[in-house]
């Protein structure tokens, strides 16, 4: 199958307008508020602020530049990025310990997911302040109401919004590079900033500057989504766009950088240098393309939480959960549990923080912690492909240094709101975990048996009129990845368990694959014309519509003339009527029988089971029919109870 992105592997303007609509939200807005986090409540010392923009230049430079848009997206599966796709590409390595990284990682994606549309929508609408009309204005209810909107919408799906997104950000782009050479004329002597020596200077002779890192991370906190969001644009329409972006961003800071030099001395008083810079008659369109900018950044980041919770349950880190898809724009789908979620998880920080300022003392630590994670899998990646070992050995270097900095000063936020942010991300782990560990435990005790023992058995029952027949078809979802192996359970529920007779009995397995949009199927006749399985291998983006993937299969086969599902009843075959199928879907308790269990197993296992009372059934999540479906229960005994010394008295 092709590649998803090959639509935009060439490079146009079109493409490249698509890419500043969705790759650079997050990023794009960090100018509202990271020159204002660095100079805090503090005097405006000129000498910091020279060092700390030469910070941010690098910082973003080593990070977004040369991490991300040069080596990063370079680990793209099939054109598909984002750290899921990363550990898919690794995961062959059979490195157990590689899962742990992708979870965290993962999972404080999703926790910046919270924090970046508060944020951001937030940093916008306080510009209002910055005028005397609207100086002591209230914004929480600006900020809750616009973030209200934005969820609500998602369920509506954003082809039709997301068409202006691409010209929104450009004119946001446009008016971060004219207001930033606005500022920077004023002092052109600023420019000093892009040396290197002012930063390090800053940090070595400057008490207390260290933890200033903390504040200038938040120049890069867009970089993991501009990798997760590469299959939507393709490797060469993002680094070509940077270029334009980057030099945007630079602009912007040096006019504030300027403009803080210029006040010397003096405290910020509720000014936002990012709205400093502009004349005081265009704030008001300053702050309305800032506030609409803020909405696309946070529309991206809803859209990517989406795409890596369907990951996850394609790779068996997460609950099944209900997924619709509101338009027909490939790989746009709408999740209503992570949706409101996430609403409640904005909604939160807004009331608990009110004000960005306090939402940027917070931001920053699970983030820091996501690119740790993802620099250990890229580095994987990078020894895979076998890069020079001096090479591999002085990226490694380079990355610990810079991130284990940004990291010892981002902990410092901990106690100041940090604390939530990582424990939604411990949550989300804890969840994504016990998921996977419960899946393997699971798999530990299935039994399998040779399908050969029964087969004949099956063509039998098939056979035998003295049974009234249960199904003309009747299908089984099976999980032996052995076509020649099937689930005791299985012959169970078919042999025993009400004896099941069918005409033809199909078994059907998928097979989740490291690849993001395959979607092949393969047909074994068992036994001609009554036993028949289908392995459809899907990739890890792809929903599995078992139904429609199904009859699709039975309509290739009929025309082949492999299979003949007419009804073999005879008063229906002579009109030529369809046969029925069912679908029968096996679902596992843990039984009351075990003894004696692992606490480690008990502990995972019983969160499994809470969770799945809040997931979608197995037939749901196949995408059943459920008119067609028959959903079993079969209790599962992992350790089986000790003999029972029963005596009979008379």
């Amino acid at each position: 199958m092709g590649n998803h992105s090959d639509h935009f592997n060439k490079v146009t303007l079109g493409s490249l307008l698509v890419t500043l609509g969705i790759i650079y939200g997050d990023i794009g807005t960090s100018p509202l508020y990271v020159m204002k986090a660095i100079v805090d409540d503090k005097p405006i010392d000129a000498t910091v602020i020279i060092g700390a923009m030469s910070l941010v230049f690098w910082t973003i430079t080593l990070q977004t530049t040369i991490k991300y848009v040069i080596f990063t997206l370079k680990a793209d599966n099939k054109g598909e990025g984002g750290i899921f796709a990363l550990y898919t590409l690794i995961k062959k390595a059979k490195r157990k310990w590689l899962i742990f990284p992708a979870i965290i990682g993962g999972c404080c994606i999703l926790g910046e997911g919270i924090i970046t549309p508060p944020i951001s929508v937030a940093s916008a609408v306080e510009g209002l302040r910055m005028l005397p009309a609207f100086a002591h204005i209230q914004t929480v209810p600006i900020v809750i109401a616009i973030i209200t909107g934005l969820f609500f919408i998602q369920q509506f799906g954003t082809k039709f919004i997301g068409k202006f997104f691409g010209p929104i950000m450009l004119v946001y782009f446009v008016m971060l590079g004219v207001f930033g050479i606005v500022g920077l004329s004023h002092d052109l002597t600023v420019l000093k900033a892009l040396n290197p020596y002012y930063g390090l200077n800053l940090l070595i002779n400057h008490p207390g500057a260290f933890w200033l890192l903390g504040a200038i991370f938040l120049c890069t906190t867009g970089a993991e989504a501009l990798y997760s969001d590469m299959g939507h644009c393709g490797r060469k329409n993002i680094r070509v766009s940077w270029i334009f972006v980057k030099s945007m961003l630079v602009l912007n800071y040096m006019g504030q950088t300027a403009w803080l030099v210029a006040h010397d001395g003096e405290k910020l008083n509720g000014l936002i240098p990012f709205f400093t810079i502009m004349p005081e008659w265009f704030i008001p369109a300053g702050v309305a393309i800032a506030t609409i900018a803020a909405v696309v950044a946070s529309q991206a980041l809803i859209s990517g939480s989406f795409t890596l919770i369907n990951e996850a349950m394609r790779l068996n880190f997460w609950p099944k959960v209900k997924i619709k898809y509101p338009t027909d724009l490939k790989g746009q789908m709408y999740i209503p549990s992570i949706n409101w979620l996430l609403f409640a998880g904005c909604v939160f920080i807004v009331l608990f923080f009110r004000e960005s300022k306090g939402m940027e003392a917070a931001y920053g630590l699970t983030i820091i912690l996501g690119m740790i994670m993802s620099s250990r899998l890229l580095a994987f990646f990078m020894q895979l492909k076998k890069y020079p070992k001096v090479f591999l050995y002085l990226f490694i270097a380079v990355y610990i240094v810079v991130e284990g900095s940004f990291l010892i000063a981002n902990l410092e936020k901990f106690p100041k709101g940090g604390y939530i942010t990582l424990i939604i991300a411990m949550f989300l782990a804890v969840v994504m975990a016990s998921w996977y560990i419960a899946k393997l435990i699971r798999q530990r005790y299935v039994d399998l048996v040779p399908l050969e023992n029964y087969k004949q058995m099956l063509v039998d029952l098939s056979k035998d009129t003295s049974i009234q027949k249960y199904a003309t078809h009747l299908v089984y979802m099976t999980s032996a990845n052995n076509p020649l192996m099937i689930e005791a359970k299985i012959i169970y529920s078919i042999l025993q368990k009400r004896p099941k007779k069918a005409d033809i009995y199909w078994f059907v397995h998928v097979d989740v694959l490291d690849e993001p949009y395959r979607m092949d199927y393969k047909v074994i006749h068992i036994a001609e014309e009554d036993i028949i399985r289908v392995d459809f291998r899907l990739g890890f983006r792809v929903a599995p519509k078992v139904n429609l993937l199904f009859r699709k299969v039975v309509e290739d086969l009929v025309k082949n003339k492999e299979v003949d599902i007419t009804s073999r009843y005879e008063s229906l075959n002579k009109n030529n009527i369809i046969g029925d199928f069912k679908f029968v879907v096996i679902e596992k308790f843990l039984s009351y029988e075990n003894d004696d269990l692992p606490l480690f197993d008990k502990l995972i296992l019983n969160t499994y089971f809470l969770l799945k009372r809040f997931s979608l059934s197995e037939a749901k999540a196949f995408g059943l029919d459920s008119s067609s479906v028959k959903v079993e229960k079969f209790p599962m005994v992992i350790s089986p109870a000790k003999e029972i010394r029963l005596k009979r008295i008379d």
